[in-house]
């Protein structure tokens, strides 16, 4: 049973893999986040660098903004124009009952979509098989297999399974999968493929007569009756991998090979136990053995090994063609070894040739450290490969081929200035996701979607390379580095260099600064988590001139390491910028837009594109209800006069435009009325039937140019249609839309086909292809094509049981409950990179219901059907109520509001008295993000001078905020957060509320040298330039308000915060004065020959008079205390009422009280045996819970 839950899903990616999933010709990412799955599509966009996005809008990304131009070194383009971008697009993302420790490829000989399949290891020696399921639209599970026996555990005294790493390798050619498990366990998984052994069993013709036929499907997959393809795979098998060779005894990493015939692979390992300490007795500890695999006699075969090689190995890294072989990876050296067993090594830095006595190439120089660093081929035909330190640095290793074989490699850093620190952070996976396109996963910063060209291959390419056709498909990357070129190719002043640069004058020429990286979309990412401290409300001055406005309950964590250590800020509800406040009495409901004004009404032609021209407002009160239009001026909202909008003809049900803008449509309950640009009147159409005296009232409209579709109170609709001159009239309805019971509807123009509904009837119509969503009473939904509105085009009665999966055959179980619906509304969600169309469904009590509609094939033919996807929305409203009108007494639901472009997002808000947006970006699911402020009578777009992307929105008090979203914020995980950069480790973090401050702990790498010891004279002669790092921290003052550092206080060399805490202590023997302070407790990271220090510091922030121009600098650190500690200080919390402070030091916990004269006295303490690494007081009690990593929880009291 579990006792918490996730506030966040993960973000940390930790593997990710390239291949065609969905279908056989896609180009799919797989990424796992941990125990998440994710599953995305890549789509070439050209973006402007101007663009506001969630990948732009960060001036922190600055650097590594793969549409913006404010960084040279990064290679982005220095123009304003558009450039090609790839983006990642979220498909489906699944959570897993496991952490996810390996992703590979595998083809199979039948998959339901035609691509390849999924293989999945798990911690605990576990292995799942996943396809593609498109009927469903999901991943589909083909097998599970599990390796956690008891009876493959080796001596008593090896670890457990669960105690050591689980990896899985699978072969190039799919022939079978590997997993290492265990101290040295290997488990076999074999697949079927076409002409192998394990598909064809031995078949012999003179035993088994003639040979059976197979089958092909309509995917192009084998079929046949054998009971060996009913599965995939064959059965598995468990080895030793002493059986194999007895000389691995200590396994470090195998993996598969390519080019070869049977399934080979490599393995690093030793038979003697390896370690820095014991190089003067064991040096080359490590060998290379590649053994090949008989999967139809289970047997094996030692091909090549080389022993005596460096003890620092890591990794092994298979290479496809040119190439070929293997490389092997260490801490200071790679060693290259090809098919035949010849190997070629370079050194990187200086310890190489400490630690090692094989033969290597001497690049000392680079001062690389390979720990945590990752190899990737740049492209499967090239003999280049690309190097990621575990700083975020690029390089470049380049093979010197000489025929088949390889005569050596040489490395070389790229360049800043061609974005070689592009990344900032070590990377954790790495997949080719395209030509030119790299996916960098990370688990300490966000993971990247690098790119890369080269100018020596496009010139290459315009002397040799034939034209495109006429018909040909552009190639996004090209298209890339045609553009990336143009300042290279016309740059008369170096007209000169560049023409040597086409024929290189000899091989020597270095031709690797050539390659620029840039990175063109990122996943965000919040980890790792070292400290969580939550800010209380408080009031926050405002720009405006409304005054403070209240900021509520955050969430501040540390997340990051490094270059990319910071802080991120999360918060539940949304807080808008508001620009400016008009107050409209009695306003109830408002609506901004935007018409084109063309030269023959106005003379001056067209205005600015995009920009919107009025406001409308509805107001109600006891008296009247009423509607006004004000003029969006620079100066802020003028009423229109002399218009022909009649304010006393009643308050509007809805505002829209028709025939591209230049027509104005009022929704009255009894009738329409359309207004020309100016508001001259146009039309007046009536809804009332003389003949039959039936008089109805509009409850509700939608638009879709050019048609209006009208809900009724009798429960009917009615769908009108403007003409080429903009006049209205009505579309002729079915028996079926005659007939009441319609609750409501939705109008959608499906421009990219979607749906792909089509109507029987073909009537021709040149308004697009716009499709009519509606909602019975009984909660079903009916689709018809306009303008045929005799024929329901899609049909499925049971939406309202909210299923999994909506078909038009969907049938309910007996016990299945029904969810009462409201309203629907289709539109497209997403950002400027992507968007796609969703169906918004609101229920009686308040909650939105999301379905993605998918295209399922049918079995036997080509043709696909419509179905529905239900997608996950774990943000509920917090109240069911509707929101009131004064002087209405039948309450109801405001409808929900599209809004095309909200600071580059389509999004949905929700209003009333738990206003919501429903906000989707590219990499994310669509989210439910509630607004602070409550209630919201009425939202609308706003796009003006002043306002630009933003909103405006009518508050409880009538008035109306002009607002934009709160910049560089993003709501992919359903918060709403924000980064704080620092640039270093941040280690503790705590709220000081008196001063709204928070004290952050963090630390940076600072160079360590030996300091001058008389009893150590041979430390002087120390003459290495490869220098160890050592942290040294910082306590730093940060301001809420801003989130700027105002004050900081260093400390001393290898001090470390280990935990900051605000207490509330006792800072007088005699008066028995309290005060809040800041308590933290530091540590002196010295070394494992020394014995561990520490200190505790208290502060306390006074205020000063601040800096000019900088009025949050009114407050300053004071030191109050400061205690040294035999032991590190690794917790601190409040104990008891007295005043007294509890730190966690070495293996005791001591009880301490603040003096006057700046020291801590102790008062009590108890010996904990262990390292105690968080203490939890029930405040006020004296009892504490006390934690550890062996013994678990403790609970004490002190009294």
């Amino acid at each position: 049973m579990q006792c918490y839950t996730e506030l966040t899903p993960p973000t940390a990616v930790s593997h990710s893999l390239s291949l065609p999933f969905l279908s056989a010709s896609a180009n799919n990412l797989i990424v796992a986040k941990t125990s998440l799955l994710q599953v995305f599509s890549l789509k070439s966009v050209l973006a402007d660098s101007n663009l506001t996005s969630e990948s732009t809008t960060d001036p922190r990304r600055a650097s590594i903004n793969p549409l913006g131009s404010t960084n040279p070194a990064t290679g982005s383009f220095q123009r304003g124009d558009r450039a090609p971008t790839t983006k990642l697009v979220l498909i489906a993302q699944y959570e897993l009952s496991g952490v996810v420790t390996s992703l590979n490829r595998i083809k199979i000989l039948k998959s339901k979509s035609g691509g390849e399949a999924l293989i999945v290891s798990l911690r605990n020696a576990k292995v799942s098989l996943v396809e593609w399921d498109p009927e469903r639209y999901s991943i589909s599970t083909i097998s599970i297999h599990m390796y956690e026996r008891e009876d493959v555990q080796g001596n008593p005294w090896e670890p457990d399974a669960e105690d050591n790493i689980s990896y899985l390798s699978v072969d190039p050619r799919s022939r079978c999968a590997a997993l290492k498990f265990g101290a040295r366990q290997l488990a076999i998984l074999p697949f079927h493929q076409q002409g192998d052994d394990l598909v064809m069993d031995d078949y012999d013709p003179e035993i088994d007569g003639e040979k059976p036929e197979h089958r092909t499907s309509r995917t192009g997959n084998i079929e046949g009756d054998e009971a060996e393809d009913k599965t995939p795979y064959g059965a598995s098998f468990v080895v030793s991998l002493l059986a194999l060779d007895p000389t691995l005894l200590h396994p470090i990493h195998l993996t598969f090979l390519y080019e070869y015939r049977e399934p080979t692979f490599g393995v690093l390992s030793s038979q003697k136990a390896s370690s820095a300490s014991l190089l003067h007795e064991r040096r080359d500890t490590i060998s290379y053995t590649v053994i090949t695999l008989d999967l139809e006699q289970r047997a094996s075969t030692s091909l090549l090994s080389i022993n005596n090689l460096s003890y620092d190995l890591l990794e092994v890294v298979p290479l496809r063609l040119p190439i070929g072989g293997a490389l092997l990876v260490g801490a200071n050296e790679l060693i290259h070894v090809d098919q035949a067993g010849k190997t070629n090594g370079v050194a990187v830095n200086e310890f190489a040739k400490t630690s090692t006595s094989f033969p290597l190439a001497d690049q000392s120089d680079l001062g690389f450290r390979l720990e945590g660093s990752l190899i990737e081929q740049l492209g499967h035909d090239s003999s280049e490969l690309l190097l990621i330190l575990n700083t975020g640095e690029l390089a470049i290793i380049v093979f010197k081929i000489d025929g088949r074989s390889i005569s050596g490699l040489t490395l070389r850093q790229v360049p800043e200035v061609n974005g070689g620190s592009i990344l900032l952070s070590g990377p954790s996976c790495a997949s080719m996701v395209g030509r030119g396109r790299m996916f960098v996963g990370s688990e300490d910063a966000d993971s990247a979607l690098l790119g890369w060209s080269r100018r020596t291959d496009k010139l290459k390419r315009q002397r040799s390379g034939p034209g495109p056709k006429a018909d040909e498909e552009l190639d996004m990357s090209d298209l890339e580095e045609d553009i990336e070129d143009d300042d290279d190719l016309y740059a008369s002043a170096k007209t000169e260099e560049k023409t040597k640069e086409l024929v290189p004058s000899s091989v020597a020429q270095d031709e690797l600064d050539d390659y620029r990286f840039r990175v063109h979309d990122i996943l965000e990412n919040f980890g790792p988590t070292r400290s969580i401290a939550l800010g209380k409300p408080l009031r926050k001055p405002s720009t405006d001139s409304k005054g403070d406005r209240i900021v509520g309950l955050e969430l501040l964590a540390a997340s990051g390491r490094d270059r990319v250590g910071g802080l991120t800020v999360f918060h539940r509800q949304l807080d808008p910028h508001v620009l400016e406040s008009h107050l409209i009495p009695n306003n109830a409901r408002s609506w901004t837009v935007s018409v084109t004004k063309t030269s023959d009404t106005f003379g001056n032609g067209f205005q600015a594109e995009g920009l919107d021209n009025y406001l409308i407002a509805s107001t109600q009160s006891d008296e009247e209800l009423r509607s006004v239009a004000y003029a969006l001026t620079p100066s802020g909202l003028e009423e229109v006069k002399d218009s022909d909008l009649d304010p006393e003809a009643g308050a509007a049900i809805d505002i829209g435009t028709l025939n591209n803008g230049s027509r104005i449509v009022q929704v009255l309950p009894s009738e329409l009325r359309t207004f020309d640009a100016d508001f001259g009147l146009a039309q007046i159409f009536p809804l009332s039937d003389e003949g039959t005296d039936n008089d109805p009232k509009v409850v509700s409209a939608s638009f879709a140019d050019p048609y209006v579709l009208l809900i009724l109170d009798d429960e009917k609709i009615m769908v009108l249609r403007a003409d080429e001159s903009g006049d209205l009239d009505q579309v002729e309805q079915g028996a079926t839309l005659e007939q009441k019971g319609f609750e409501a509807g939705s109008l959608y123009e499906d421009s990219n086909d979607v749906f792909r509904l089509e109507s029987e009837m073909e009537i021709e119509d040149d308004a697009g292809n716009v499709l009519m969503f509606l909602l019975t009473i009984g909660g079903g939904l009916q689709i018809f094509h306009l303008p045929n509105l005799e024929t329901c085009v899609y049909k499925a009665d049971g939406l309202s049981f909210l299923p999994p999966f909506l078909t038009p055959d969907f049938w309910v179980r007996r016990s299945q409950a029904k969810e009462t619906l409201e309203e629907i509304l289709v539109t497209e969600l997403g950002d400027a990179s992507h968007k796609a169309p969703y169906m918004i469904l609101r229920s009686a009590s308040n909650d939105l219901v999301i379905y993605q509609p998918f295209q399922s094939p049918v079995a036997g033919n080509k043709d696909t059907t419509l179905h529905f996807l239900k997608i996950a929305n774990p943000n509920f409203a917090s109240t069911s109520l509707p929101l009131a009108y004064d002087g209405d007494d039948d309450s109801k639901r405001e409808p929900m509001r599209a809004i095309t472009d909200l600071s580059g997002y389509n999004t949905v808000f929700v209003p009333g008295e738990d206003p919501a947006f429903v906000i989707k970006s590219a990499s994310g699911q669509p989210q439910r993000i509630s607004m602070r402020e409550k209630p919201i009578k009425s939202l609308a777009g706003l796009n003006t001078s002043k306002c630009g992307k933003g909103f405006a929105y009518i508050n409880q008090e009538g008035s109306v905020n002009f607002a934009q979203l709160p910049a560089e914020s993003h709501y992919h995980t359903g918060w709403v957060t924000r980064k704080i950069s620092f640039g270093e480790d941040v280690h503790a973090l705590d709220y000081h509320e008196p001063s709204a401050t928070y004290a952050v702990g963090v630390s940076r790498k600072v160079d360590f040298r030996v300091p001058e010891d008389e009893t150590h004279p041979e430390w002087a002669s120390e003459t290495t330039s490869f220098l160890p790092q050592v942290e040294r921290g910082t306590l730093k003052l940060l301001d809420r308000a801003t989130w700027t550092v105002i004050d900081e206080y260093p400390l001393a060399p290898a001090e470390v915060i280990m935990h900051i805490k605000t207490m509330n202590l006792e800072i007088s023997e005699y008066t028995h004065e309290r005060q809040s302070l800041i308590v933290a407790g530091t540590a002196v990271l010295g070394g494992e020959d020394l014995p561990a220090q520490g200190r505790i510091y208290v502060f306390n922030v006074i205020p000063v008079v601040p800096e000019p121009d900088r009025p949050e600098t009114g407050h300053r650190f004071k030191l109050i205390a400061k205690e040294e500690i035999k032991g590190a200080v690794t917790a601190l919390s409040e104990v008891g009422t007295q005043g007294f402070l509890l730190a966690a030091q070495g293996q005791k916990c001591m009880v301490r009280g603040l003096k006057e004269d700046g020291t801590l006295l102790p008062v009590a303490f108890m010996d904990m045996q262990c390292y105690t690494s968080v203490v939890k007081e029930l405040k006020g009690t004296g009892l504490c819970l006390m934690g550890d990593a062996i013994k678990g929880v403790w609970l004490a009291g002190y009294y």
